[in-house]
Order: C-alpha cells, then structure tokens, then sequence
C-alpha cells in the first residue's frame, strides 16, 4: 500500500484517541500565545493545517474568538471531530500538499506537527504555498521534530498501526523559509513526554513572511 494512504487510513482510525490525548494538552500553550500576540488585526483569518481534531483551533479561539479561522486536515474523521469541538470555526478535507487549491490569503498560518508527513519535495513545495496564501507581514507557525531524514520511515503504535514518519533538519526548514521570503525566525524546544521512559524534543518555529 502507497505509504501516504495507509498513513490517512492511521490518522482516520486513531483520531479519537488522539484526541483524547492532545485536545487538553498545554505544552505548547505559551507558543500559541504568541500567535494571539503577534496577529493584532481584528477579525484576521487564520489557516491551520493539519489541524487533527481541532485542539489548536479550540486554543487559538478561547484566546482570541475574534479570529476566523479555516482548518484542513487530509483524515476526514479528524475534520469531524474538529467540527463538532469548534462549531464557530469552518473546517475542510484538504492534504497539505494541495494548498494551491485555497482561494484566500491569511494573516497566519498554523501547523503543528504536519511536516513530519511531507518529503523534502514536498515540503519544499509547503513552504512556498504558504508564502503564497499570506498576506505581507503574516505570521507562519511551525512545528516538527528535528532528524535526520535518512532515518524516516514507518513508526508504528501499540496497534500496530503505522504512519510514514520524515525527519527534516532544523538547517533545512531554515533555509526554506529564507528561500520563501520569510524572516524573523523565533525558536523554541518543547519536551515532550511520549511514554514513561521515552521523550521527545519538538521544534518550534515562527516567522512572519517579509
């Protein structure tokens, strides 16, 4: 099976669990406050992509529930629950790698953790879609986990279900974004704790489109 498909049919059967785990996690609460800070523009449209069962939108909007915010997810299941948790908000089925087909320009987009199922290509292409959609001055919010891409590939759950996991450098993603216009960058590291014995350390990186 073509390793984008049985990742989308993982997302689509696991997308209660994960909401479950991540709709209350706090994390990465200071790094979206500073989505709220920086966007000052009243009713400015946010796109998040990649937006899983809506805990990032539901974030964005209890601090600001002036923002109009658009979420694309590629698992239709994760669009369902990301309605039903921000029925204020407009959610769509769309893969990451299709942003050509958005109509709009935003004041910020936000994606967390949706890099890590994008090639170098594809990634390539990412960027540059988001520069497209943003307005000038707008803000890019993102997040992913540093590697070297030699090592991506599988990783399974304890169901044995996988998703096809890249690993992008931190080098790489800066140089994109240089490449694209955007500049500013401002850098966090968020550890996260994926069991009890093993962690994880999450890159987080914002920029605005110069």
């Amino acid at each position: 099976m073509d390793k984008n498909k049985e990742t989308l049919q993982t997302w689509n059967k696991v997308a209660d669990l994960y909401r479950d785990k991540f709709m209350s996690l706090d994390i990465y609460d200071k790094t979206y406050d500073m989505v709220c800070d920086a966007v000052q523009a009243r009713g400015a449209k946010i796109l998040e992509i990649g937006c899983g069962p809506g805990n990032i939108t539901k974030y964005l909007l209890s601090k600001r529930p002036d923002f109009e915010i658009l979420g694309i997810d590629f698992a239709p299941r994760m669009i369902e629950l990301a309605s039903l948790a921000n029925p204020e908000a407009k959610f769509a089925v769309l893969d990451a790698r299709n942003l050509q087909e958005i109509q709009d320009q935003f004041a910020g987009i936000v994606c967390g953790f949706c890099l890590p199922f994008l090639t170098h290509e594809e990634l390539r292409k990412f960027i540059k879609d988001c520069s497209v959609l943003l307005i000038q001055n707008g803000l890019l919010y993102l997040s992913f986990v540093e590697g070297d891409p030699a090592n991506s590939g599988f990783k399974s759950g304890n169901n044995g279900d996988r998703v096809y996991f890249n690993y992008h450098t931190l080098e790489t993603v800066e140089t994109l974004l240089a490449e694209n216009q955007f500049a500013g960058l401002k850098l966090f590291h968020v550890n996260f704790k994926r069991s009890e014995t093993e962690h994880e350390i999450h890159t987080i990186l914002i920029a605005r489109k110069s």
